[in-house]
Parts: structure tokens; sequence; C-alpha cells
């Protein structure tokens, strides 16, 4: 599919979408298909070799590397770019298992600080070996060290403009 030029804005006309070019389709696809195959063969390692899944593995992470391995709530959906419900939901199941407690936060009576157990360090530090192994053989095995460092620019810069984008959506509305 060639690119389209945009027409130019009349009245009572919608003007047509900036098709994407040739290249830009197959950049697009490889990354709609590489966005979802990748978490997906994490996910599946981690169910399969610890019980975890990747959203378990992502929560344990994050309050381990959190200030005393706990944080408010909507902190650690902020972190994680989660809604606060299904935040929420998700430590629910996570607090079933015994891998984090939530309580109180002492400093805000109206928060609510979830907290990483000793049950959830042992889970996560039995899940992470084989989590290092996959992520090296699902992503950095396929890439030079040239590549690698490619990716990690180019995210860096789509991450970046996500977030200048989010910036002028929060100043606007």
């Amino acid at each position: 599919m060639a690119a389209a030029t945009p027409l130019e804005d009349s009245p009572g006309t919608s003007p047509e979408p900036a098709w994407l070019t040739d290249g830009q389709q197959r950049i697009w696809r490889n990354w709609l298909s590489a966005s979802s195959r990748v978490p997906a063969r994490l996910g599946q390692q981690l169910q399969q070799d610890s019980g975890l899944s990747l959203q378990d593995y992502e929560v344990l992470v994050t309050l381990n590397e959190a200030t005393n391995s706990s944080c408010r709530i909507t902190e650690l959906a902020g972190l994680l770019e989660w809604e606060r419900s299904r935040m929420s939901h998700h430590l629910t199941r996570m607090e079933k298992r015994g891998l984090v407690c939530r309580g109180a936060c002492p400093d805000d009576g109206r928060a609510q600080l979830v907290e990483l157990t000793d049950a959830g360090r042992t889970a996560l530090e039995a899940a992470a070996p084989g989590h290092v192994r996959a992520v090296r053989s699902v992503l950095f095995d396929a890439l030079s060290d040239d590549d690698a460092a490619e990716l990690g620019r180019i995210t860096a810069l789509i991450s970046d403009h996500l977030n200048a984008q989010e910036c002028g959506l929060a100043r606007r509305g």
C-alpha cells in the first residue's frame, strides 16, 4: 500500500488520513507481533516455572525495589501504568496467595500501602533466574550488541514521545 497524501481541509469534508508507507506498515506489524509475543512467551515461562504471572512478577519486582519493599497502591499503579481498579483486583489475588499484604499508610489515613511479604520475596528470588534466562533467550539473543543499543535508543525515544503527549493532554484536560 503506497502512502496517501492527506486531502486539504475543505468545508464539509474530512481530511484523508496520512496512510502508512509500505515500510512503516511492515515496521508497525512487526512491532505488534513482537509486542504481544514477547510478553506472552515470558508469561508462559514464569507460569510454568514458578506459578507466577508476568503481572505478578512486575508487582513483586517493583515492590522489591521500593523503599522498605512497600508503596502506596496508587503509586504502584502509576509505576506500572495500570488502572487503580486493575491494581486493586490483582493485589487481592496476590494477597490471597500470601505474596503481598495491604495495610494503612502511616502518614495518610486515606491511603493504603502494599508490602512485599517474605513469601513474595522468596517467590521472586526463585523466579528471577529463569525469567532472566527467558528474557535473554526471547529478546537479547536475537540482537547484536549494536542492535540492542539501537533498540534501547528507539524505545527510549518512543517512551519520551508518549510522556510528552501525555503531559500535553494532562495540561489541556
